[in-house]
């Protein structure tokens, strides 16, 4: 079971229907204890940085995620999900965020500089980073489209942990990873068939993690 996190940002409803479509059960919760109890955790998120992560803070949920994050149960952070995992945002005034991943989240320049307008609203292709492994992509075609809806975006202090990148006007990173934590900067869950496939590949983490677990239990006996 996947618990999808419940701070009271963000069409919840629309991510779990798409892990549904993507074969996974999944529950939205505010409660620690089911946080702690399920076997991977989302973190989802639409709107301002600032309020995202007082959200979390009201209802006792910083720890809660840095556990589960910690854990080494899969985790995956969407949209500002994503951003909330870093240490901080220029959004608004240098907002503090969960310090899971070093580096801050920036806005995207100006039309001005680019021509392009802000926010980031649409369709936009995935690109992996060569030589470096995304199991989120296993399932999702050659050239992958989703869909964004952004205006800031991470800029991770480690490099090696941008694992797609996206452009618009700048590259930015467009899914983060290390370890068991994963995150998206689009919506998978608006994002058709490739949308539906990396939620399924999600899923796969988890099933794989349950069937080590399995194996580990049985070699203890």
């Amino acid at each position: 079971m996947i618990a999808i996190i419940d701070y009271g940002m963000g069409n919840l409803r629309s991510a779990q229907k798409g892990f549904e479509k993507a074969g996974c059960k999944a529950v939205i919760t505010d409660d620690p204890v089911l946080i702690a109890e399920a076997e991977a955790v989302v973190l989802p998120g639409v709107g301002a940085f600032k309020d995202c992560y007082e959200g979390l803070r009201a209802r006792g949920l910083v720890d809660p995620v840095k556990e589960a994050a910690a854990s080494g149960r899969p985790f995956l952070g969407i949209c500002v999900g994503l951003q909330l995992l870093f240490e901080s945002s220029e959004e608004g005034d240098a907002r503090e965020g969960l310090g899971i991943f070093a580096g801050r989240v920036v806005r995207f320049p100006d039309a001005a500089q680019t021509g392009l307008k802000v926010p980031h609203m649409g369709w936009n292709r995935l690109d992996r980073v060569p030589g470096r492994a995304c199991p989120l992509l296993n399932n999702a075609g050659r050239n992958p489209y989703t869909y964004f809806v952004h205006s800031y975006f991470a800029r991770p202090a480690d490099e090696e942990i941008v694992l797609a990148t996206c452009e618009y006007g700048v590259r930015f990173p467009a899914i983060v990873g290390r370890g068991n934590v994963y995150a998206v900067q689009f919506h998978p869950e608006k994002s058709q068939s490739d949308g539906i496939a990396i939620l399924r590949a999600f899923g796969d983490l988890i099933r794989e993690r349950t069937a080590a677990n399995v194996q580990a239990d049985i070699g203890a006996h």
